[in-house]
């Protein structure tokens, strides 16, 4: 059985589309060196022509004002322009065709100043295509959703060249806060773990049902996960919400009558804080419900405000969707007000909740650009917040979030991990040689915690086929990886599922409800107490060996 994995990379012909994708017309793809430019740093532009453009000028139009620049065949209209220079030709033979590759600087600035840019490329007194177009996210989003819909899938060039990308980076200092290098967090569905308050689970005909589990329960449950060792937790949306998931938000103001309301939130941030643990909450900004009020209105009105909030367009739903899906309607954050009003929920709940920071949902959606904004912002309302994202897609891809996140979701160390302990396809020699590698080619700054399950993917002790051992094994190697490790409610106790994602029990199989006292492995269980300790104590020795030193 291969594994499955949700997102733009799930098969290899998907692969491939995206992989020609980033080669044809003009790409940029936020290839800056350096990746997380701080004051006093020029910044070098990378930009690679497809066999299918011809282009003998390129200019980058920039603004150092937050505002955006705007220009035409190298002359700013507003903000100024640099010239860009040819440096090299490469072969690429996925695409049998040959590819430019174009230079130019952006001046060293100094701190604090939010450099926005658009990359034009034209010939002779041809029309000005501007990077990046394609637009390479929607062309894979469109190919995916075909592939899970079982649709052939399509080769597509949406966009307007002539509109092409605004392109951001940040000159800083920012960091990742120290808190959550030495995290040890813990993964609630907070449906599916414990109804509090007496209750007993509901019993709804699938798992597509609301079992019960929530906030309150969360909290009364606080002993146990401190008990583990864990010193954060990752709250799944607990924002009003049509579905058991709640990925697919109706109000990003309040938190879902369902799971306790905003009183019981509270009540877990207290009980999290008072124990010495942090509390991340799961947050989307690539998408809403189509329930909201905000995406009603403007689906009904042309007229309506929040008209350009969405992409409406002439496909079969009639605006884009997450992967095509009509329930979750993406929003626009290239629109100035939508993407303010996106941050500002963000900054709410950091504000008015103490909340520390966000694991956020799908983040390749709004890519790099939105999330400069998104980080400096939560950053300035709490230095200390943690927020790191959710990105499926090529290690070198995942590097362009460098310098706009704290990090990402180790999806390939959990890759790497599941193929050597839960499938037996990598002896151990090939396990290390692929994390030594892994761990070089990111830099230590850029947080990735690692996994061995989550919400979306079978379970790992589902695919060791219920090998306990392999899944002890598993998790020590995880705890020696240098990224923060994640446990995912009930893999700590030998929670399991019957049936694999691929075989038509879909996404949400390993969502099953966490077993409670006698029905846990206690000795697995244990074992998960005696490796958290054994982390964190490597790490407390570690730090002190560093401050010493430093003496």
């Amino acid at each position: 059985m291969e594994d499955f994995v949700f997102g733009t990379l799930a098969t290899d012909e998907l692969k491939l589309i995206h992989h020609r994708a980033l080669r044809r017309g003009v790409q940029h793809a936020h290839a800056i060196s350096p990746r997380d430019p701080l004051p006093g740093q020029p910044v070098t532009l990378s930009v690679t022509i497809g066999p299918d453009l011809q282009a003998d000028q390129l200019v980058c139009y920039y603004t150092l004002d937050g505002n955006l620049p705007a220009g035409s065949k190298g002359v700013a209209e507003n903000g100024t322009v640099i010239q860009l220079e040819k440096q090299a030709v490469h072969w690429d033979t996925l695409l049998w065709g040959y590819l430019n590759e174009w230079q130019g600087i952006i001046p060293a600035q100094p701190e604090g100043t939010l450099v926005r840019y658009r990359i034009g490329a034209w010939a002779g007194d041809g029309d000005e295509t501007f990077a990046d177009w394609p637009e390479v996210q929607t062309t894979i989003e469109i190919a995916a959703g075909a592939f899970f819909k079982g649709q052939p899938l399509p080769d597509v060039k949406p966009g307007d060249p002539h509109t092409g990308n605004t392109f951001t980076y940040s000159v800083d200092r920012l960091t990742v806060p120290t808190w959550a290098r030495e995290a040890v967090i813990y993964q609630i569905f907070v449906d599916r773990f414990f109804p509090g308050r007496g209750d007993d689970w509901q019993t709804p005909a699938d798992l597509l049902g609301f079992f019960g589990g929530t906030l309150w329960g969360v909290a009364e449950k606080m002993n146990y996960i401190a008990d583990l060792g864990i010193n954060c937790i990752w709250l799944s949306p607990i924002f009003p919400s049509p579905t058991h998931h709640g990925y697919d938000a109706t109000d990003l103001y309040r938190v879902e009558p369902r799971l306790g309301g905003d009183e019981a939130l509270r009540e877990v941030v207290a009980a999290a804080h008072s124990r010495g643990m942090r509390v991340v909450l799961d947050f989307v900004c690539n998408h809403i419900s189509d329930q909201h009020p905000i995406f009603q209105d403007a689906l009904h009105s042309e007229s309506s405000p929040y008209r350009d909030w969405f992409t409406f367009d002439d496909s079969d739903l009639g605006y884009r969707g997450f992967f095509g899906v009509k329930s979750m309607p993406q929003v626009n954050l290239a629109t100035p007000a939508a993407r303010d009003w996106m941050i500002d929920t963000a900054r709410y709940w950091l504000r008015e909740f103490n909340i520390d920071g966000y694991r956020l949902d799908y983040a390749l959606g709004p890519g790099p650009n939105f999330w400069v904004d998104f980080w400096t912002a939560c950053k300035a309302e709490n230095p200390d917040c943690f927020c790191f994202g959710e990105i499926i897609d090529a290690p070198f891809v995942q590097k362009t979030y460098i310098g706009r996140l704290d990090g990402c979701l180790d999806f390939f160390a959990a890759d790497a991990l599941r193929r050597a302990y839960g499938f037996n396809l990598w002896d151990e020699d090939h396990l290390e040689r692929f994390i030594d590698r892994h761990s070089a080619y990111f830099p230590p700054d850029f947080v990735m915690p690692t996994f061995l399950d989550n919400h979306d993917m079978d379970r790992f002790l589902f695919i060791a086929g219920g090998d306990i051992d392999a899944l002890q094994r598993a998790a020590a190697a995880q705890m020696r990886l240098p990224g923060p490790p994640i446990i995912y409610y009930g893999t700590e106790v030998g929670l399991n599922h019957a049936h694999s994602a691929q075989e038509g029990g879909g996404i949400h199989v390993s969502r099953v409800p966490m077993l409670w006292d006698k029905e846990q492995d206690q000795e697995l269980l244990a074992f998960y107490k005696e490796i958290i300790h054994q982390r964190i104590e490597n790490f407390t020795t570690k730090a002190r060996s560093h401050q010493e030193s430093k003496r």
